[in-house]
C-alpha cells in the first residue's frame, strides 16, 4: 500500500522505528531523532496567572512566555526542532500535544499515553522533523478541557522550502478567553497595515471548542489550505463563508486592494488587512453561503484504492445513560461503549484503513486523530468531488455520515477523540493502537495523568 500524499517523509520515519525482527516495541522507544543539531529550538515556560490580552484585557489563565497565544514556531520544512517545556507553576502539571503535525509517537505529548505530565519545577523534552508545510498550533493536552481553554496554546508554521518572500503572513489564532472573543489575542477589531497590492497568507487557527465561521469582506480570496494541507484548484470566494471546526485550521489568501479588507471570525472580533484603521466594527452573522469542502476545488487521483482497504471500522457517536468515572449520566458513547470500555482500533504497521463515522448523538462534534491526517472520501453517501480534503479535524454534525481513509504509517498508541474538550473529558476518547506497541504510562498514578 502506498503512503499518503501529505505525508512526505512518512515512509522513511516509519521505517526508522521498526525493531529488527518485529519485536515489540514501547512508546518511548518510537521518539524523535536523539542526535543532531536543533535547527529551531524554543524553550517554553508555562506559568498559571493572569493573561494580559494585546487588546489590554486581563483574565485569569495560563501562559507560554508570558503571553497567551504563546509565541508561534516558525520553522522550514524538513528542520528539525527541539522544544523544551518548563513548567514553572501549573499546578495540575503540564504536556504539549503538537495539533496536525504528524511527531513520532513519544513527541506527542498526551499525558498518560505518550509521557507522562511534567510537575511544577520539572522539563520535558520534545524533538521532531517538520515534513509537512502547514499552520498547525500546540496545545496542553493535560486537562486540556482548562489548561487550553485557559490560554494554554501556540501556533506554529511550518513553511515550505519555495515560499514566496513576497507573501505578507499573518498568523491569527481565535480564541475565547473567559467570555471575551479575541483574533491573535485582540478583542474587537485591530488593524494590520498593509500595502495596496500585497499577497496576503491568513492563517486561522481556531483554538475554541466550537466550530467558527470565518470570511472576508472588502475582496475576494481562497481558501489555499485545509489544516496544513493545500487545496488544488482553489476556487475565488465572495460573500461565502469558511468554517472551521474546533481544532482546526484554513489558511486564505487574497491581494490587498486599496480600501483594505477584513477577516471577521464569528461574532465579537475581527482583523482588519490594509487601508485605513477603521476602529471598532460592529459584530455582524457574516454571508448565509458556507464553503463545501466535498466539492470545492479541483480533483485528482488518490495515491492509493480505497476499495483493497485491510481493514474497515466503524465510529460511531451516540448518547446514553451510564457510568463514566463512576458519575452518572447522559454520556457519549462510541459503538455504544461508555469511557474507559472502548475497544481500541488495532492497525498493523502498513495497513490502508477505511472507517466510517457516524454521528447520531444529537450534536457536532470535532474528531481530532492524533499522528495521522485522514482523506474524506464520502459524507451521507455522497461521494468527494473537489480537491482531496485531507483533515486532522473533521467536524460531524448530528445525523451526518463520513467515509474516510489513511494509511497506518506512523507506528504507536494514537487518541482519536473530539476537539470539543469538555466532550473528551466527559468521555469521547478513542484509541488507535499498533499492533506491537505498549505504553509504560498509565491514567493516574504518580504523575496525576489526565489528558482530557
Amino acid at each position: 500500500v502506498a503512503a499518503a500524499a501529505p505525508a512526505a517523509g512518512a515512509a522513511a520515519r516509519a521505517a526508522s522505528t521498526v525493531a529488527p525482527g518485529g519485536a515489540q516495541r514501547t512508546v518511548p522507544d518510537l521518539a524523535g531523532p536523539t542526535e543532531g543539531t536543533p535547527d529551531v529550538a524554543v524553550t517554553l515556560t508555562a506559568r498559571a496567572g493572569t493573561i494580559e490580552l494585546a487588546s489590554g484585557e486581563r483574565v485569569p489563565g495560563f501562559t507560554v512566555n508570558g503571553t497567551s497565544p504563546g509565541p508561534t514556531i516558525e520553522a522550514a520544512q524538513g528542520d528539525l526542532v527541539e522544544v523544551t517545556l518548563v513548567n514553572e507553576s501549573v499546578a495540575d502539571g503540564a504536556a504539549l500535544h503538537w495539533h496536525g503535525i504528524d511527531v513520532p509517537n513519544a513527541e506527542d505529548g498526551v499525558a498518560g499515553v505518550t509521557q507522562d505530565a511534567v510537575p511544577v519545577g520539572g522539563e520535558h523534552v520534545y524533538r521532531f522533523v517538520v515534513e509537512d508545510a502547514g499552520t498547525y498550533w500546540y496545545h496542553s493536552h493535560q486537562v486540556s478541557h482548562e489548561q487550553v481553554v485557559g490560554g494554554l496554546f501556540g501556533a506554529v508554521v511550518v513553511r515550505p522550502d519555495d515560499a514566496a518572500t513576497a507573501t505578507a503572513d499573518l498568523v491569527l489564532p481565535v480564541h475565547t478567553y473567559d467570555g471575551v472573543r479575541t483574533i491573535a489575542g485582540h478583542a474587537r477589531t485591530h488593524h494590520v497595515p498593509l500595502a495596496a497590492g500585497t499577497q496576503a497568507r491568513l492563517r486561522v487557527v481556531n483554538t475554541d471548542s466550537a466550530a467558527t465561521n470565518v470570511w472576508v469582506a472588502g475582496a475576494e480570496y481562497r481558501l489555499l489550505a485545509v489544516d496544513g494541507h493545500e487545496v488544488d484548484g482553489p476556487e475565488p470566494l465572495t460573500d461565502v463563508a469558511v468554517t472551521v471546526p474546533g481544532g482546526g485550521r484554513v489558511d486564505l489568501g487574497l491581494v490587498v486592494p486599496a480600501d483594505g479588507v477584513v477577516l471577521h471570525a464569528g461574532g465579537g472580533a475581527a482583523v482588519a488587512v490594509g487601508g485605513r484603521d477603521p476602529g471598532t466594527l460592529p459584530a455582524t452573522a457574516g454571508p448565509e453561503a458556507v464553503v463545501d469542502l466535498l466539492t470545492y476545488g479541483t480533483p485528482s487521483s488518490l495515491p492509493f484504492d480505497p476499495a483493497a482497504a485491510d481493514r474497515r471500522y466503524e465510529y460511531a457517536i451516540g448518547r446514553r445513560p451510564g457510568f463514566v468515572d463512576g458519575r452518572p449520566g447522559l454520556w457519549w458513547t462510541i459503538n455504544g461503549h461508555l469511557y474507559p470500555d472502548v475497544p481500541m482500533y488495532m492497525l498493523d504497521e502498513g495497513d490502508l484503513v477505511v472507517m466510517t463515522i457516524s454521528n447520531s448523538s444529537g450534536t457536532v462534534h470535532p474528531m481530532h486523530l492524533h499522528g495521522h491526517h485522514v482523506v474524506v472520501l464520502s459524507r451521507d453517501g455522497v461521494p468527494a468531488t473537489g480537491s482531496q480534503w485531507w483533515t486532522d479535524t473533521l467536524d460531524v454534525r448530528d445525523g451526518e455520515t463520513y467515509e474516510v481513509a489513511f494509511v497506518a504509517d506512523n507506528p504507536g498508541i494514537w487518541l482519536d477523540h473530539c476537539h470539543n474538550l469538555q466532550h473528551a473529558a466527559d468521555g469521547m476518547v478513542a484509541h488507535l493502537a499498533y499492533a506491537g506497541v505498549t505504553t509504560p504510562y498509565v491514567l493516574g498514578g504518580e504523575a496525576d495523568n489526565r489528558p482530557e
